[in-house]
């Protein structure tokens, strides 16, 4: 029960960010800012062949960008994980984890497009992927040392 609050925390966590009009990482108060949509954003303004969800950033290399990468990787990489333990085990948990993560993650970036001083875009959603590939990628490989040890464990006591 606890993971899955955990799991439910953390989405509102990030769709609350998203949802927050010029938000700045590095500076709190603005962490508060009331929520505001953009004013005749339509889908296919955002989706569409030349639409800004396929555009460049428009703030440059600065410290806020590496903050907000940062916090990408960080948040999504965490999500990944929360998704994983909340999934039953199967062969496959690893694989439904990240694509849950991605799912979320798009769905997160299209409606940050909607939100007033704010834009949604896919290279966001590729580094969320990654900061989900890399955490999910560390418990991978601490399980798969766990069971090493339990395998060598085993073997000595026999």
């Amino acid at each position: 029960m606890f993971k899955r609050l955990l799991l439910l925390a953390l989405l509102l966590a990030i769709t609350k960010f998203s949802h927050t009009p010029g938000l700045t990482v590095s500076s709190p108060a603005s962490w508060l800012h009331s929520a505001a949509w953009k004013p005749d954003v339509t889908l296919w303004s955002i989706l569409g062949p030349h639409g800004s969800f396929y555009g460049e950033y428009k703030y440059g290399w600065e410290l806020e960008f590496f903050l907000r990468k940062a916090a990408h990787l960080s948040f999504f990489g965490a999500l990944a994980l929360l998704f994983y333990w909340n999934l039953r085990p199967s062969r496959h948990r690893y694989k439904y984890a990240w694509l849950l993560l991605v799912a979320f993650a798009f769905l997160d970036e299209l409606h940050q497009s909607f939100v007033w001083m704010r834009d949604g875009r896919l290279i966001d959603v590729l580094i969320d992927a990654l900061g989900g590939t890399l955490f999910l990628f560390i418990l991978w490989r601490m399980n798969k040392q766990k069971n090493v040890q339990r395998k060598t464990q085993k073997n000595a006591l026999l």
